[in-house]
């Protein structure tokens, strides 16, 4: 297998048999963990993944992504016409990644170094939102939600006490919450109410607002150690 001679050329780091460190041998370098979550929701191009990782220089990013492909994680791929354009995403082993990926971030938020100042992206917001669901909560109500973060729309289905978030746009949602993904942090996870982000302009509202009310109310952040 092609990922098996790429582990045996692959220079060791830890010389140690432990899937863990294998694991770390992948996506140990700076970047590439991040770069994996930005690919969770869906393929992307170069430039959308860079705008999700503003830190990243399109040099690192490059050799991220080239060592991700070597190692059998991210393919490329070629969008169909009109559109044409090259995107990068995860094989469906590198899909495999993320209940890893979800773990380690509700492990971290844990501590209380946690700045919610920095930068945070679209794709983050998305996927805290399926981590960070209390399902006690949300019961056996469904709701389906569209998030419109600057360019990028998403969809969140509820139903059964699961959250399940996509890439894309739906006709059929309950509601349409627009806005720049930090400005939700409050709300969803600060006890800000929603209208008053929308009466600020923060969060615009289209469709059924009691329905987007109770939504933001359905999560909540790992308590921190002590």
């Amino acid at each position: 297998m092609e990922l098996e001679k790429v582990t045996r050329q692959a220079k060791r780091r830890y010389d140690d048999a432990c899937g863990a460190a294998l694991g770390m041998e992948y996506v140990g370098e700076r970047w590439a963990l991040l770069l994996i979550r930005e690919l969770l929701l869906g393929p992307r191009r170069f430039g959308e993944i860079r705008a999700g990782l503003p830190g990243i220089s399109a040099n690192v990013l490059t050799q991220r992504l080239a060592g991700l492909e070597a190692a059998g994680i991210v393919e490329r791929r070629r969008l169909p016409s009109p559109v044409n354009a090259q995107v990068y995403a995860l094989t469906p082993w590198g899909r495999e990644a993320e209940p890893v990926v979800l773990a380690l971030a509700r492990w971290a938020l844990r501590s209380p170094t946690h700045d919610p100042t920095l930068p945070f992206s679209a794709v983050s917001l998305m996927l805290s939102l399926k981590m960070l669901l209390r399902p006690e909560r949300a019961g056996d109500w469904r709701a389906r939600i569209a998030f419109r973060l600057g360019d990028d729309p998403y969809v969140a289905d509820l139903a059964a006490g699961v959250l399940a978030v996509s890439r894309g746009v739906a006709d059929d949602v309950d509601a349409t919450l627009s806005g720049r993904p930090p400005a939700f942090l409050p709300v969803v996870f600060g006890g800000r109410p929603l209208p008053a982000a929308v009466n600020e302009g923060a969060i615009a509202l289209v469709g059924n607002r009691a329905i987007a009310e109770r939504f933001v109310t359905l999560f909540q952040l790992p308590p921190k150690v002590e």
